[in-house]
C-alpha cells in the first residue's frame, strides 16, 4: 500500500513538472510576426469619402475595394515594402510606398484628384 501511494505522488509531481515546463515553451505563433496596411482614400478636393476605389498592393498582388467610408485594410503581411495603387473611375490614380513591420499596423491615408472634364 506504500509503494502505490509513493507512486501515485511521484506521478502527480512528475505531471505536474511536466506541465509547468511545457508551459513555459514559447511557440513563434505566439509572437505578431505579420504586419497590416490600412487607411481612407478621400476626394482630394472635398475631402470626401471614395468608395469602391481599389487598391493594389505590389508585389503581393493583393486587391482590396473601399467601403462606404472610404476605408481599406490589408492583414496578415509579410514585413516588407509596399506600393500601394489606388484607382477609382473619375480620378487620377496615385502609388503610395509603405513599409510594414512585424507585429505593427501602418496607417496611410490617400487623397485622389479628379480627371478634369473637358
Amino acid at each position: 500500500m506504500k509503494n502505490a501511494v509513493s507512486r501515485f505522488f511521484f506521478i502527480t509531481f512528475l505531471a505536474l513538472a511536466l506541465s509547468c515546463l511545457m508551459s513555459g515553451c514559447s511557440n513563434t505563433n505566439d509572437y505578431e510576426v505579420y504586419g497590416a496596411i490600412h487607411g481612407c482614400v478621400t476626394d482630394y478636393e472635398t475631402g470626401a469619402p471614395l468608395d469602391n476605389a481599389t487598391i493594389t498592393l505590389s508585389p503581393s498582388g493583393l486587391s482590396k475595394q473601399t467601403d462606404a467610408a472610404g476605408y481599406f485594410e490589408f492583414k496578415n503581411l509579410e514585413p516588407m515594402q509596399y506600393t500601394l495603387t489606388v484607382q477609382k473611375q473619375g480620378y487620377q490614380p496615385n502609388r503610395k510606398t509603405v513599409t510594414t513591420m512585424s507585429g505593427e499596423d501602418f496607417q496611410t491615408d490617400v487623397q485622389l484628384k479628379p480627371i478634369p472634364e473637358n
